[in-house]
């Protein structure tokens, strides 16, 4: 491998409840300590291979179905009631489609499943949903497109090992869902954790600076392909980077009607809210706008001030989270350019139950300095807010250049190729949030681990299958509603 380490419910008329509180100290965020401090690079190598005493590398395979473990439809329906009702049936119905959908809706079902498994111990600012289809390409604030995680509505300081047994078995599903053989999801796997331990333990070396600075670009990612995908990767980098992306988007989601532009209708899956066409509506909405913009820093004030609002719409988004108020805001300039953002309603994490509360009192708030912590480079626009009710919510740009990875036609290269750049990847993001000499030391050199994580990989693949065939029980009993055709 090349190597490149670079150095809804609509808002009711009632005023906001509340402002953003303000930003807790970084150190909040923090996972809990693994440095030992005064020690050298090879000491904590060491202190971290003693580890193995206590959980064998091989033991991190394991995964029997507990005696007592909850059905796990329960555990989707717990959630349902703090959910639009109107849209739950759509959550299901995504999740009904194969068992690689179900697994990507199911986050809080796995949380408690790790939750029992063997752990070093050892914590790191975790995703908390860390599957393969929450990783992909993005445009920087310079306009560099990056390759990193992108989903961050779950992250938590937890165990470094929840991330990586979601992300290995995400690979066997998806495999399957493709109809490959399951020694080749099981190949992606071992491919992701072997390049997950090796990347981490060159991160371990690094000074915090480079490794803070270290970052996967779309050429360190095509040089990792075969030379006709690597071809269609430059294309679609080059069209994504073509223009902004609330100009690719802007045509498909917005219209004018009367000589007003907004945004264009698309039920169920885009829609206006009676309450979002009262005048009471457009007061809420300019308060709650007013107490995020307190969010931001003072440069990124100055930006979005140039814009102004023109319309909000509910917009159906991902598999887990249907069904949470998430909105997206029109905004023109005045040299009508259009800026799309996301309003998106952030709730307690899935590992909050197993891991202990946010040191953050905002859930939005929690979802921004997570995901500040582990990406290279975030969103311009990042911010939070309370809205009416006390609902949470963050802000972000609905989409900037993303490039997702087309997963859903990958042959067996392509999936082990994309394992290794997940896995790297993953690594980057626990080394910018704690001293991972510890891990590397518990990883080794050798290939015990990522072995361990193969097995892992399919025997929780089969465990997601059976859960995915207890929802598609629940709903022939009636007990579960579903829309399958949006």
């Amino acid at each position: 491998m090349k190597k490149s380490v670079k150095s809804s419910r609509a808002p009711s008329s009632k005023k906001v409840v509340e402002k953003a509180p303000l930003p807790a100290p970084a150190i909040a965020a923090a996972p809990k300590a693994t440095a030992i401090h005064g020690a050298s690079l090879d000491e904590r190598f060491e202190v971290g291979k003693a580890l193995r005493d206590k959980v064998p590398r091989a033991a991190q395979a394991m995964w029997k179905r507990p005696a007592d473990r909850p059905d796990p439809v329960a555990i989707l329906q717990a959630s349902d009631p703090d959910r639009l009702p109107e849209l739950v049936p759509i959550r299901y119905g995504r999740m009904l489609q194969s068992p690689f959908a179900f697994y990507r809706g199911a986050a809080a079902v796995m949380a408690g499943d790790l939750a029992r498994m063997p752990s070093t111990g050892l914590h790191v600012q975790a995703c908390g949903d860390c599957h393969l289809s929450n990783f992909g390409g993005f445009a920087s604030p310079e306009r560099n497109v990056l390759f990193d995680i992108n989903d961050f509505d779950e992250t938590l300081p937890a165990p470094w090992e929840w991330d990586v047994k979601r992300l290995v078995a995400s690979f066997v599903l998806a495999s399957r869902a493709n109809g490959l053989a399951d020694k080749d999801g099981r190949a992606a796997a071992v491919a992701c954790a072997r390049s997950y331990r090796k990347r981490l333990r060159e991160f371990a070396r690094m000074s915090p600076l480079d490794v803070w600075y270290a970052r996967i670009t779309a050429e360190d990612v095509v040089a990792e392909v075969p030379p006709a995908t690597a071809e269609r990767l430059r294309a679609r980098v080059e069209k994504a980077m073509d223009g902004s992306s609330s100009e690719y988007d802007f045509p498909r989601l917005a219209e004018i009607v009367g000589g007003r532009t907004a945004i264009r209708d698309a039920a169920p899956l885009i829609f206006h809210p009676d309450a979002a066409r009262t005048p009471a509506f457009e007061k809420v909405l300019n308060e709650v706008f007013a107490a995020y913009r307190d969010t931001l820093a003072d440069d990124r004030r100055v930006l979005l001030d140039r814009y102004r609002i023109v319309d909000a719409a509910i917009k159906v988004v991902g598999v887990g989270s249907v069904g949470r108020r998430c909105w997206i805001i029109l905004l023109m300039s005045a040299t009508n350019d259009p800026l799309f953002l996301q309003v998106k309603e952030a709730t307690k994490s899935v590992l909050e139950p197993h891991t202990g509360k946010s040191a953050y009192p905002h859930h939005g708030q929690r979802v921004v300095m997570g995901q500040r912590l582990m990406q290279p480079a975030s969103d311009l626009f990042l911010g939070w807010v309370t809205g009416p009710g006390g609902k949470q919510f963050y802000f972000r740009q609905l989409r900037d250049a993303k490039i997702k990875p087309l997963v859903e036609t990958f042959d067996e290269e392509l999936m082990e190729i994309y394992g290794k750049v997940c896995g790297w990847s993953l690594a980057r993001a626990h080394a910018r949030s704690a001293d991972v000499r510890l891990i590397a030391g518990y990883l080794g050199k050798g290939d015990e681990f990522d072995e361990a994580m193969g097995d892992f990989a399919v025997a929780y693949a089969d465990q997601a299958e059976r859960d995915h065939a207890a929802l598609k029980a629940a709903v022939r009993k009636g007990s579960v509603t579903v829309t399958t055709d949006v």
